[in-house]
């Protein structure tokens, strides 16, 4: 067996762009979800180390002396931070020559082939789900006999073996809680709407739903709602007040939790009986009957994706939900005391000055808790890339997705709007979302309930005015 390191890269301050994060991108607020598609192989691999570098705050020189320690290194890489992760994986083969160094993730994925020969120091890049493909790698299989990689042989020509066949039998995952308790502090990991200490984890992958700008689904996960059995998961979940006492909350992280309404109502009753609190991902039609069940069963909060207040931009992205729908949805969730935090996402196709507007006046009226805004990316493997090509809006080869800091650029421009605005309008967003008296005053009442709470608001509040400014001065 190969001592095998799984590593997040240093990267920019501040920066969320591991196996988890769905926007790769510095937050407005610190924000770290867990490395948990890297969790999962280093689960299979005995005596393995997964290191988060940048929710550690770790920057090169300190993960360089693990190059010495490990046979094997397997870095999690992004579009965004692609050509720093490169620059990562150099260090670590001129650190030790001999080190076997390859790269997973949706980037590499897409473009194997091109990011194989991004560099010399890249051994392999392991395509699509690659938990299976990267532990038998660490049992020392040559690369020839390993499905779902491409590599470089001996004279340099780059090889491709064939695609591992996907996994369908979720339960063959061991827990990946065991790994976040051997190498991770979850005081590291913080999410605005969360919870402090948190821990979040899938019981499921993949994706029903077709929305075009969504990365994983269209690249790794796919769009069949594969689960691990209610058994496994109730299992992993029956650890967590022994592995994790100053956990507060569990989120389920997979795209839609909700999707399979009878299994997810029963893993919330066994959440109840557990006397766990948690939270999921949903989209924003779930009935009020499974709204209430999951409620009496330890549900706080929902993160759903509303994206745009626009019928004719839901319809564009193939969301699949109403407006009307999720309006009644959200009403629902207010009488059951569900909080929500609600997603919204400025310049996807269809968008127009006025589109925007509608959609901040959709916010202001369905008044999700807390909201974020992002800016449509179009990630390359996804259906809004291909178009984006296609249509002319991405009139520049080299648009990137985060600017030199990690935060969000704008790629898109379109005739009648162009990136400026398009950049301009999340600061708009935010403040007429935030600074109203309403929502003032609930965010205020919720800090005065709780000391806690009112210290980690007024530390949120100073690093998202820093971000606003910081943001203004980029633009």
């Amino acid at each position: 067996m190969l001592r095998t390191l799984f590593l997040h890269p240093p990267s920019y301050d501040g920066f969320d762009g591991g196996a988890g994060s769905r926007y790769q991108a510095r937050r407005e607020i610190r924000s770290f979800w867990y490395p948990t598609w890297l969790a999962q192989p280093a689960a299979l691999v005995p005596g393995s180390r997964l290191v988060d570098a940048p929710a550690a705050g770790l920057g090169l020189a300190d993960v360089l002396p693990f190059a010495s320690q490990y046979d094997l290194a397997v870095l999690h890489t992004s579009s965004p931070s692609f050509p720093g992760d490169v620059k990562v994986a150099e260090a670590l083969k001129a650190a030790n020559p001999s080190l076997v160094v390859g790269l997973v993730g949706a980037k590499v994925a897409v473009d194997p082939e091109g990011s194989l020969l991004a560099s010399t120091a890249i051994d392999f890049v392991a395509r699509e789900e690659f938990d299976f493909t990267v532990a038998e790698l660490a049992e020392g299989r040559p690369f020839a006999e390993v499905d779902g990689i491409t590599y470089r042989d001996a004279d340099g020509t780059v090889l491709r073996t064939p695609d591992r066949a996907i996994l369908e039998d979720m339960d063959r995952l061991p827990y990946v809680l065991d790994v976040y308790k051997r190498d991770l502090r979850v005081e590291d990991y913080f999410i605005g709407y969360l919870k402090h200490p948190y821990v979040s984890l899938y019981t499921g992958r993949g994706c029903r739903s077709q929305c075009t700008f969504c990365l994983w689904p269209q690249t790794v996960g796919g769009h069949r709602y594969r689960t691990r059995s209610v058994e496994h998961v109730l299992g992993e979940m029956a650890l967590v007040p022994r592995y994790f006492p100053q956990v507060k909350e569990v989120f389920f992280d997979d795209d839609t939790f909700t999707d399979d309404r009878p299994r997810a109502e029963e893993i919330a009753r066994g959440m109840g009986r557990l006397g766990l609190e948690w939270s999921c991902n949903a989209k924003a039609n779930v009935p009020y009957d499974t709204l209430k069940v999951l409620r009496d069963n330890g549900l706080r909060l929902l993160l759903v994706g509303f994206e745009s207040g626009s019928q004719q931009i839901l319809t564009a992205i193939k969301k699949g939900v109403k407006v009307e729908r999720a309006r009644q949805f959200a009403q629902d969730c207010r009488d059951l005391g569900i909080t929500i935090h609600g997603t919204f996402i400025v310049g996807l196709p269809g968008e127009t000055r006025e589109t925007i507007q509608e959609t901040i006046r959709y916010a202001r009226e369905i008044n999700p808790h807390t909201i974020q805004v992002s800016i449509a990316a179009p990630y390359p493997g996804t259906a809004l890339y291909r178009q984006a090509k296609e249509q002319g809006w991405l009139p520049d080869d080299d648009a990137t997705l985060v600017d030199e800091h990690g935060v969000q650029s704008a790629a898109l421009s379109y005739p009648h709007l162009n990136r400026t605005e398009i950049f301009d309008s999340v600061e708009t967003f935010y403040k007429k979302f935030y600074f109203r008296a309403g929502k003032i005053a609930e965010i205020s009442a919720e800090m005065l309930r709780s000391t806690d709470v009112m210290k980690r608001r007024l530390r949120e509040g100073v690093e998202f005015v820093s971000f606003l400014r910081s943001r203004r001065q980029a633009g």
